[in-house]
């Protein structure tokens, strides 16, 4: 069991953010939403011109390196919002000198990093938090609680798409996108969020077999991809990602068909409730489509949200919504999917330890 620091419990929270591109900006709304307990003390990036403007946004100190950052900060969180494959590194830094870490998606690129970001953050009682805001959304917490009460009895079959598109010019904003080692591809960052539903609501997966390919975009991995997925349950499905889909965004879905129900949440980010059908109707079925929602963005809006249950672990009122352990579900669902794309096979779980 670990010994975590105290609660802090007379004093606004305080965070110290590393990355202030793009993503960034949705975190600096997020603390913004909960100013009455939040202050933004750090912020941190190599470019100049980003490093200024999250300056002037939050007021806070602008460092040029993660290590000037630790020198003086006097954050309780840091988070990273950093090419995925610079997280491993920085989050063993940060837990070394004694800060809690928060890690936007995925919390590393291989399998091993992430194994040796848990057992860092173990070492130093600093509490590691995985990003995974989409799990806030309403539509999503609707059919995580149908499946908690096992409203689907059996389930048969799951199938999830990801029908998006990423121009070239996207992956050329920055030499860092579309590469093994600091990015991955559609899986592992853009639909890494929709990975995380296979464990998250219907269980552990017994095994999967992936085929990935890159079929436009001039990048190392892949822009679109399948997998056949076999769950410990008995349940069969398959998961369907692209990011070549004309002109723009189509769909971002998730089906479920058991032996009591079926539940099809769609739209472009999983934010409308399309097909919603069980065998025990329940009168608050009749105002379940209530909560979908329109979105300009496909992140979502569970970004205050998971910055709530951060703030409330931090105030020793709530346990972790996504530890790092939550995490690492994820990232080992998605190093099977690349080790059966690769090897032509079928890859069992879990990964050998």
């Amino acid at each position: 069991m670990q010994n975590f620091p105290p609660a802090i419990t007379d004093r606004k929270i305080r965070f110290a953010l590393v990355g202030c591109g793009r993503i960034a900006q949705n975190h600096f709304a997020a603390m913004e939403s909960h100013a009455d307990r939040v202050e933004i003390v750090d912020v941190c990036d190599i470019d100049p011109v980003a490093l200024t403007a999250a300056v002037e946004r939050t007021g806070a100190k602008g460092h040029s390196s993660l290590d000037a950052l630790l020198e003086n900060t006097t954050a309780d969180v840091v988070v990273l919002t950093t090419p995925s494959g610079l997280h491993p590194n920085q989050a063993i830094q940060i837990a070394g000198a004694g800060l809690h870490v928060m890690t936007e998606k995925p919390m590393a690129t291989r399998w091993h990093d992430g194994q040796r970001m848990v057992e860092a953050c173990d070492k130093a009682n600093v509490r590691l938090f995985v990003v995974k805001q989409n799990r806030r959304n309403a539509t999503l917490q609707l059919l995580k609680k149908a499946v908690e009460e096992k409203r689907f009895g059996r389930i048969y079959m799951v199938n999830v798409n990801v029908f998006w598109t990423r121009p070239q010019a996207y992956y050329d904003t920055a030499a860092w996108r579309g590469t093994w080692e600091f990015d991955g591809g559609a899986f592992m960052n853009q639909a890494s969020h929709y990975v995380d539903l296979l464990d998250w609501l219907i269980g552990p997966v017994e095994s999967v077999q992936a085929y990935t390919a890159t079929l436009e975009r001039d990048i190392e991995v892949e822009d679109t991809g399948v997998i056949s997925i076999k769950w410990r349950s008995g349940a069969l499905g398959s998961m369907n990602v692209t990011m070549l889909t004309y002109p723009k965004n189509l769909e971002g879905s998730i089906t479920i068909i058991g032996e009591k129900g079926t539940v099809r949440v769609g739209g472009v980010a999983v934010n409308e409730i399309q097909h919603w059908e069980f065998a025990d109707k329940r009168p608050e079925d009749v105002s379940v489509k209530e909560a979908s929602y329109q979105t300009t963005s496909v992140y979502g809006f569970g970004h205050p949200l998971y910055y709530n249950n951060v703030i409330e672990v931090m105030q020793g009122k709530a346990t972790p919504e996504t530890d790092g352990r939550e995490g690492l579900k994820s990232l080992e669902l998605l190093i099977a999917t690349y080790l059966s794309a690769r090897d032509g096979k079928r890859v069992s779980l879990p990964l050998d330890y």
